[in-house]
C-alpha cells in the first residue's frame, strides 16, 4: 500500500451505531465497531507484553467481537500518525496508528 492508503481525511464516531468511521485519502471508507477496536487494542498490556508488540491486528476479531455496552469516550490525535481512544471501561493507553487501523479494517477479513 502506498502512503495515501494510510492517510485519513475524516475520523468520526457514530455513537448510535457504536462505530468509528474513517475516510481515507485513497477513497476507501472503513467502519470499525467499538467492541472490535477495543479487542485489538495495541497497548503493551492488551498485547500481553513487549514481545507481542507490533503484531498486526486480526480484522476478523474487529468484525466478530460480540457487542457489549462499551462506549467510546474520546479520541485524541497523536501527531500525524495515530489516535488514542478512551473507553468507558477506563482504558485509554492504546495508540492506534493509521497503518494499524487500515490493517484492522473489518473488510480485510473477507480477503
Amino acid at each position: 500500500m502506498d502512503k495515501q492508503s494510510y492517510t485519513p481525511t475524516a475520523v468520526t464516531a457514530d455513537r448510535t451505531a457504536r462505530t468509528l468511521n474513517i475516510s481515507w485519502a485513497d477513497g476507501r471508507a472503513s467502519i470499525y465497531p467499538y467492541d472490535g477496536l477495543r479487542a485489538v487494542c495495541p497497548c503493551v498490556i492488551c498485547k500481553g507484553g513487549h514481545a507481542h508488540m507490533g503484531t498486526p491486528p486480526n480484522p476478523c476479531t474487529v468484525r466478530d467481537t460480540p457487542p457489549t455496552d462499551l462506549q467510546l469516550l474520546g479520541i485524541q490525535q497523536m501527531g500525524s500518525y495515530a489516535i488514542q481512544l478512551s473507553w468507558s471501561d477506563g482504558h485509554d493507553t492504546g495508540i492506534y496508528t493509521w497503518q494499524m487501523l487500515r490493517t484492522a479494517d473489518p473488510v480485510n477479513c473477507e480477503l
